[in-house]
């Protein structure tokens, strides 16, 4: 296999590229977004995981010199990072997996024994990352967008990847404290004063908590589940879809999302304090349902729960939940789960509804 380079994404119209993360006209796509065409022998929930498939499959598209993605993130890092690097990529192939998995999907689990390790290698990325350049979707902010600015940022990790991944406990003053409060969050997550409520007929899991953790620590208890209802002390409350129903997974089927319009507006109905329900639209990565006098910017949305001030509710915790749980119950008693729902479906289900 020829060695890699990786280019920018504005030069694959010109140069064809195996596209990581990301969709392009000109490009072999590995990739978990929604539709894209990602060859079947080789799917899996995470693009790393795909590219990983790919690479010890030997895919004969894999001959392409060049790499490219859309955007900086860990997932896509990873992949690309690996496609440049299969050899080592190879021999670390399940730890850069639960990077992926970590990183995308939130769902930190120290079951896994490998997880210790690859926390500290997506919490170094996330330290460098925003000492050295920009927080995820800040790019939304700038004149220049994502595209273009995330160039700098596989510049960097591209070239200090491989050193860390040797020993993340050199770059331990990078990761130490993020890791120290996902394993904090991660504890109170066990604690008797955390009570789970499970609901598989609408992939809601409800998680009551005293207080915001970090999102590593909250998702570790949501694996298998693709809404999340916080539940927080003084009744503070955060719905929120989770990335699993924006791509396409493997793993098991899902439900699509529904709008979160019609249930905001019953909340506001019942809200006394003042405030305002709002949601996300259901294209957004992670939408949430929140009390607010504002919808958050993007950047403040992906960023930790324990980051943004959730404000107090009127409603009862009790009646807070059902009113949820008898939402989705209701919107979702007709719509079974499957795999592959496309954008188009989704959208056109909740113009339906």
């Amino acid at each position: 296999m020829q060695k890699k380079q990786f280019i920018p994404f504005s030069k694959v119209k010109n140069k064809k590229a195996i596209v990581v993360d990301s969709t392009h006209a000109n490009g072999v796509m590995l990739s978990h977004w929604k539709g894209a065409p990602t060859p079947a022998a080789v799917q899996d929930d995470t693009s790393a995981a795909i590219v990983l498939h790919a690479l010890r499959q030997n895919m004969p598209a894999l001959d392409l010199p060049f790499v490219s993605a859309n955007h900086f993130d860990i997932d896509g890092f990873v992949g690309v990072w690996a496609l440049l690097n299969p050899e080592q990529a190879l021999e670390h192939e399940e730890l850069l997996r639960q990077m992926a998995v970590i990183g995308d999907f939130r769902e930190f689990d120290l079951n896994h024994p490998l997880a210790g390790e690859a926390l500290k290698l997506v919490c170094w990325i996330n330290a460098k990352e925003r000492e050295l350049f920009y927080k995820p979707f800040a790019a939304d902010e700038a004149e220049e967008k994502e595209a273009a600015q995330c160039v700098q940022k596989f510049t960097y990790f591209l070239r200090e990847f491989g050193s860390v991944l040797q020993d993340p406990d050199w770059e331990r003053g990078a990761w130490e404290d993020e890791v120290g409060s996902v394993l904090l969050g991660y504890r109170d997550m066990y604690k008797p004063d955390t009570k789970i409520t499970r609901h598989p007929e609408i992939g809601l899991i409800i998680i009551q908590t005293p207080h915001p953790v970090h999102y590593y620590a909250l998702f570790s208890r949501t694996q298998g589940f693709d809404m999340v209802l916080a539940c927080y002390d003084q009744n503070k409350y955060e719905l929120e879809y989770k990335y699993t129903t924006w791509v396409d997974i493997t793993s098991r089927p899902t439900l699509p999302r529904l709008n979160m319009a019609l249930l905001a507006e019953r909340l506001n109905q019942l809200e006394t304090s003042g405030r305002r329900w709002t949601h996300d639209a259901i294209t957004e990565t992670g939408p949430l349902l929140r009390l607010g006098s504002d919808k958050l910017t993007r950047a403040e949305s992906y960023d930790n729960p324990t980051e943004r001030e959730i404000y107090t509710s009127s409603i009862p915790v009790a009646q807070l939940k059902n009113e949820v749980v008898s939402y989705y119950q209701e919107n979702y008693k007709s719509i079974q789960p499957r795999y592959n729902w496309t954008w188009k479906e989704v959208k056109d289900l909740n113009k339906q509804a």
